[in-house]
Order: C-alpha cells, then sequence, then structure tokens
C-alpha cells in the first residue's frame, strides 16, 4: 500500500516542481526557443525565399541595418548569388550618425560584424548578440587613445533600445531561428549611418577622424555588393 501511495506523490511532487519553474521563469535553452517558434517563422520566412530564388534554407546570410531609414534589410544566397529577401523596420534605437566611441554613449555601433551568440532568456524576448567592439573598433581606440568602449550590443525584439537594434518580437524570432538553423558564423551584419548604395562617403566625412573615413569606405564597400532593384 505504501509503495502504490508514494509513486502518484512523487508524480504530484515533480509536477508542481516544473510548474514552479516554469512560473519562476526557468531559463530556456536555444533548442526549446527554436523547437517553439520554428513552424511559425518559417512559415514566415520560405515564402520569401522561394519568391528571391534562394534555396531554404539558405547558405549565408548578411544583414544591414541602415541608421538613416531605421531599416534592417535580410539577404541571403545559395552560391554565388545574393539574393534580398524582406525588410525589418526598426522599431527602436539611440543615438545617432557615427560610430560608438565609448561606454553610456547610447550610439549604436558602425561597421561588419559577426553574431557572438544567441540569448533565448533576453529581457527584450530574444536577442542575437553583436561581437563589438571587434578588432578593427579596439584598434582604432587604441590609436585614439580611448579605452572604456562598452559592450552587451544586440539585435533583440520589442520595441525600444539604447545602443541595440529593436525590431519587434517576431522580427527577432525569426531571425533567431534563422540564425539557430544555419549557425551563427553564416550570419554577418553590416551597421551604416546611410545607405552608401546612394549616398557618397563624403557626404557624411567633414572633419571627422581619418579612421572613420575609412570605415566609412569599407561599409559601402560591403553595401555595394547587395544592389536592390529601384
Amino acid at each position: 500500500m505504501r509503495t502504490s501511495f508514494a509513486m502518484p506523490l512523487l508524480l504530484l511532487i515533480l509536477a508542481l516542481l516544473t510548474a514552479c519553474q516554469a512560473l519562476a521563469g526557468a531559463p530556456r535553452t536555444v533548442e526549446q526557443v527554436v523547437e517553439k517558434l520554428r513552424h511559425n517563422a518559417v512559415s514566415r520566412l520560405e515564402p520569401r525565399f522561394r519568391f528571391a530564388g534562394i534555396e531554404w534554407p539558405p547558405q549565408e546570410v548578411q544583414l544591414m541595418a541602415i541608421k538613416e531609414n531605421r531599416t534592417l534589410e535580410l539577404w541571403a544566397r545559395t552560391g554565388t548569388q545574393w539574393r534580398h529577401i524582406r525588410d525589418y523596420r526598426i522599431k527602436g534605437m539611440s543615438g545617432g550618425y557615427g560610430p560608438k566611441l565609448k561606454e553610456g554613449d547610447r550610439q549604436v555601433p558602425e561597421g561588419l560584424y559577426n553574431i557572438a551568440g544567441l540569448n533565448p532568456n533576453s529581457s527584450f524576448h530574444l536577442s542575437l548578440g553583436v561581437n563589438y567592439p571587434n578588432e578593427f573598433d579596439r584598434a582604432m581606440a587604441r590609436n585614439s587613445g580611448r579605452s572604456g568602449l562598452g559592450g552587451d550590443i544586440f539585435i533583440h525584439g520589442n520595441r525600444v533600445s539604447r545602443g541595440c537594434l529593436a525590431i519587434g518580437d517576431k522580427g527577432i524570432e525569426d531571425l533567431f531561428v534563422l540564425t539557430a538553423m544555419l549557425g551563427k558564423e553564416q550570419v554577418k551584419l553590416l551597421i551604416s549611418p546611410v545607405d552608401f548604395r546612394t549616398y557618397s562617403t563624403d557626404s557624411l566625412i567633414g572633419n571627422t577622424p581619418a579612421w572613420i573615413g575609412d570605415l566609412y569606405h569599407t561599409i559601402s564597400e560591403r553595401m555595394r555588393q547587395f544592389p536592390r532593384a529601384r
């Protein structure tokens, strides 16, 4: 009798512990999030890839964030051909034109970056980490005698952000699932002050340090590999 009573009691305790963990916001894994969101994210993305003539899933992805028009462009390729897939509205960011120089300046960085990791437990729904400061950022800081560059830069959900890029919850769900499927090494990020496919870099350089001009030329050269149909 004791054995038959103990087993249901043990199962009840385990169920209560599981429920308590869920209520307490137990950490989620990347795998758990992808399993939950994959169907909806793929149903939104796959038709756009087919329309663009890109196989699903793609071989590589390029994200291009443009501060001027608050747009995050999604490009993908299979083989050597890059195609524009869709745009996401940047719903929240701070600062203005110009690279991030120090912690607390609320600037969104500018440059060519990699995805540093996936955070399934972000305070802003989900997030993709950006590898700021990268090698170029650190080298220019050393040359300028700057320190305290800051960090913790993300693409994330929600509609508000300070120094990061908020693209809404559905937007980050799409990119989170896509990055998890491909591997973060296959997703690159470009952040630019303006669309250098339209503007000359000279229009923004002015009296800025020479290294910012070099940075903008590098960004411009990369952007021009992704011409949009007008």
